[in-house]
């Protein structure tokens, strides 16, 4: 069992998830769409400033389970090694908080919600949303509990996009960004992952435009867009040294069955994802990633002038899907706005997984950055105490 297995000294330990609802949120597109529920945990205290508390942003297919585990199960949270007592985000300084995105299928609003004009799953009813809308939404939750500027925003990927969009919308109420292994906008290889994923969904006979709920689910489609995307997500060279071209022992020759390793690791992870991950939150999150542009068709360096937060870019050498020249023109926008800044490449061989892989080097940063921000500059303007 995992929670035998964890250091009590260092783990969050057993955590609920929590919920906040709100009336409504204006959409980027205009529309006006509620109610809006956003699932979240946190880790930590408050202190009585409420100077200390970052918020962590996940990925496509995170959650607001980032660390701990819950009741009864072995549900180690997504950054669970990034989270606790002495880690990166010390819990015993910071007061960490992370929910599922709007649009999420983890509790919180999504397509797979019920419509409460229809009493119906929304399915394609659900409005389009954008990266600005999901971070938007945290902003509400942020002002729910209490906090009136948090001391980072921290994520990586799609994670990075909401890093960003908090840093072009809402720089007034965060002393810090960490940014990792991201973009200012996606590139066209980039789009093109993620349609091919889109229309293997739309292709499962089960997906029915949308409309699957009282039926079966698109399971097949979900699954090979989660092929895809892992595929995107390890470098050449961690691939072949998890599988090189071994075959399983009791593989058959000559038939389409998964004969590699490889391909019988691309087949779990596609059969576990779809029994957590819901196809239509799949299309309309991507969507979200891929029309996403930090910049808003300008120069990024323009949208960020003025801004006082400090920022921490982070990327990997082995990262194809997220190559590091994305985060350099990050670094470049934020030094010519004048924003202090500072940029490092990780040599990592996981390829995208880095971000949450490359523990020990990612804790040095993001501690000493963190330290930097809390004590030195911003919050209590004393450095080490």
């Amino acid at each position: 069992m995992i929670k035998e297995k964890i250091n009590p000294a260092n783990s969050v330990g057993v955590v609920k998830t929590q919920s906040f609802t709100f009336e409504s949120l204006k959409l980027e597109s205009g529309e006006k769409f509620g109610p809006v529920t956003l699932a979240y945990e946190t880790y930590g205290v408050l202190n009585k400033e409420k100077s200390n508390a970052i918020l962590i942003v996940h990925a496509l297919s995170g959650d607001a389970h980032a660390a701990g585990l819950h009741e009864g199960t072995d549900d180690l949270g997504w950054w669970d090694s990034f989270i606790g007592p002495g880690k990166a985000f010390d819990t015993e300084k910071y007061f960490v908080v992370c929910s599922n995105i709007l649009g999420g299928c983890k509790g919180s609003t999504g397509p797979s919600s019920v419509n409460p004009k229809t009493n119906k799953p929304y399915a394609l009813d659900f409005p389009l949303i954008s990266i600005n809308d999901i971070v938007n939404a945290q902003r509400r939750l942020i002002g729910h509990l209490g906090i009136e500027k948090l001391l980072s925003v921290v994520g990586g990927s799609m994670g990075g996009q909401q890093v960003l969009s908090w840093l072009a919308n809402h720089a007034d109420i965060i002393h810090s960004a960490i940014p990792i292994a991201t973009t200012i906008k996606h590139s066209p290889q980039q789009i093109a992952f993620n349609e091919v994923g889109r229309q293997a969904i739309m292709a499962d006979a089960h997906w029915k435009s949308g409309n699957y709920y009282d039926g079966p689910f698109p399971l097949k489609g979900l699954a090979v867009a989660r092929m895809i995307g892992h595929i995107t997500y390890m470098s050449d060279s961690s691939m072949a040294e998890k599988f090189g071209r071994q075959k399983k022992d009791s593989a058959e020759a000559f038939k389409f069955t998964a004969d590699f390793e490889v391909e019988g690791y691309l087949r779990y992870r596609g059969d576990n994802f779809v029994k957590r991950f819901d196809a239509n939150s799949y299309l309309y999150i991507t969507k979200a990633m891929d029309n996403f542009d930090a910049s808003g068709a300008r120069p990024f360096c323009e949208v960020l002038a003025g801004i006082k937060a400090k920022v921490l870019v982070i990327s990997f050498k082995s990262d194809w899907l997220y190559p590091a020249y994305q985060s350099k023109e990050i670094v470049k926008a934020c030094k010519l706005a004048g924003i202090a800044t500072t940029y490092c490449e990780i040599d990592s061989n996981y390829g995208h997984d880095a971000f949450l892989l490359e523990v020990e080097e990612e804790t040095h940063l993001i501690k000493h950055f963190l330290k930097k921000i809390f004590y030195a500059y911003e919050v209590t303007g004393v450095y080490g105490e």
